[in-house]
């Protein structure tokens, strides 16, 4: 249709939306780019949208219009992505008496649509909302018997997309994975997702549930880590009134609520090794039983883990049971650190920016050519967590300098010496050499060397101890770990190392 409409509309870019409760969310376009897809434009923050959104009638903007267009910045082939968008025009879609959505076009030339007829328009705007009514239409009567479940997928997915659990990239690693989600969503199989701190390891293991047959019914969640050794058995599996001190009533434990559904634990390389024993139970034999009882009774839940640990040293170290892990270790999944899929940097960076806009209250945000190559050349090492933060950290800055409402304009200047900017004068105690031999050398090399002198310096202070070691460098063990093992500091872990 798109195709079609470019013959007669000079456009250069347009796009078709539906519409999605408050906002507009783009099912195809031309002329676009590959961000302007990802998105979600809320109604609230987009008043053209919103203008096009409460009219009966097609849309046409003036040039000078104050109102931002969403789409500012986002055409391709035209060098500089701030150029500003002069024509605008929208038609609103009806089907059946509602609003179904919108058609958007753009173009450089203030003049471009000048010269289109308003009955055309209006013809072109019904043809769009029969087609994509007729559309609807067709899935309702394939998916009728399925409708109540559709109905509550609707609103759990509506639930995790305010909350942005989103599998972003279109890289080859990225594609694998899908791949590999695909291939093992339907199974019943125990998986383990494994990866770096802020990789995206729960936003694969929500993925991998709502593409199962279970996508319908419930995703608990529990944090290992979150839990003392005292009640992780309780959390897990429940307990009666009166199994110990403090038990005042009957509790349900997680297993049991996922019934028929999926149980996700969370950072399971943290669960004390007393409890790991009936987890095993529960995976072999889909049996439980609540501490205090004697009676054992069968769940039927599909165990999804996550871990950022090598379980395989774990169990070599004696902290993980190797049974358990034959039996978490099913199929493993490795989600690819972003350093790995540098391609989907600027997707990734346009999509937390938006959030970020969102949460913040500000105006367009724009990310600069230049601080999307900063952003490519580093390496990530706290991968898409760390990207969100310092993108934050940016738009903080650049927001601080512009009338509140203005476009934000990140460039690298914002960033600053989140990428390894180095400082004007250098502290007292750096590692001998860390700016040695300055002439040609790599920036990224400098400072992983610096990393690699600091770690290795706090591991002798003490005596081998990772826990205090990450105290002092202000670090979370487990980052420290993978830090460590990334540049080569760590050795294999052993029972001393703790």
């Amino acid at each position: 249709m798109l195709e079609a409409l470019g013959r007669v509309i000079p456009y250069d870019a347009a796009a078709l939306h539906r519409s999605d409760g408050d906002a507009f969310v783009p099912l195809a376009a031309r002329g676009l780019a590959p961000a302007a897809m990802e998105r979600r434009y809320v109604l609230g923050d987009h008043p053209r949208l919103a203008i096009i959104a409460q009219s009966r009638e097609p849309v046409r903007f003036a040039a000078d219009d104050p109102r931002p267009d969403p789409f500012d910045g986002l055409l391709l082939g035209f060098g500089a992505p701030a150029r500003r968008i002069h024509a605008c025009l929208g038609c609103p879609l009806y089907g059946d008496g509602r609003l179904m959505g919108a058609l958007t076009a753009d173009a450089l030339d203030p003049g471009a649509f000048d010269a289109l007829d308003q009955e055309f328009l209006r013809a072109v705007g019904a043809l769009a909302g029969a087609q994509m009514h007729t559309a609807d239409l067709m899935e309702a009567l394939e998916h009728t018997a399925r409708r109540q479940g559709m109905i509550a997928r609707d609103l759990l997915r509506e639930a995790e997309r305010q909350r942005s659990w989103q599998l972003l990239g279109h890289s080859a690693v990225m594609e694998r994975l899908r791949e590999e989600i695909r291939t093992i969503a339907e199974s019943d199989l125990t998986v383990l997702v494994m990866g770096e701190t802020g990789v995206g390891k729960e936003v694969t293991v929500r993925a991998i549930h709502a593409a199962s047959s279970r996508g319908d019914a419930p995703l608990l969640y529990l944090n290992c880590a979150a839990l003392p050794e005292t009640l992780a058995e309780s959390e897990l599996f429940g307990h009666t009134k009166g199994a110990f001190t403090g038990a005042h009533q009957e509790r349900i434990g997680k297993f049991e609520l996922a019934h028929g559904g999926t149980l996700f634990l969370d950072e399971i390389g943290e669960l004390p090794l007393s409890v790991q024993p009936k987890l095993l139970r529960a995976i072999e034999k889909g049996e439980i039983q609540r501490v205090g009882s004697n009676t054992p009774f069968q769940v039927d839940a599909r165990l999804l883990a996550a871990t950022n640990r090598d379980l395989r040293s774990e169990v070599e170290a004696g902290r993980f049971r190797a049974d358990l892990f034959h039996r978490l270790n099913v199929y493993p999944i490795v989600v690819p650190p972003l350093r790995e899929r540098v391609e989907d940097i600027p997707l990734l960076a346009g999509h937390l920016a938006e959030r970020t806009r969102r949460r913040l209250g500000l105006g367009v945000v724009r990310i600069s050519p230049e601080a999307l190559d900063r952003l490519a050349g580093y390496r990530w090492p706290g991968n898409v967590r760390e990207l969100e933060n310092v993108l934050c950290r940016a738009i903080l800055k650049a927001a601080s300098q512009i009338p509140r409402g203005d476009p934000v304009q990140i460039t690298p200047v914002h960033l600053g010496e989140d990428l390894g900017t180095p400082p004007a004068s250098l502290p007292a105690g750096l590692p001998d050499g860390v700016l040695a031999e300055p002439v040609g050398r790599n920036l990224h090399c400098a400072v992983e060397e610096f990393r690699r002198d600091l770690i290795r310096q706090a591991i002798e202070r003490h005596q081998g101890n990772w826990a205090a070691a990450a105290r002092e460098l202000g670090m979370n063990r487990s980052n420290l770990y993978n830090l460590a093992t990334r540049l080569g500091v760590r050795a294999k872990p052993g029972p001393g190392n703790s």
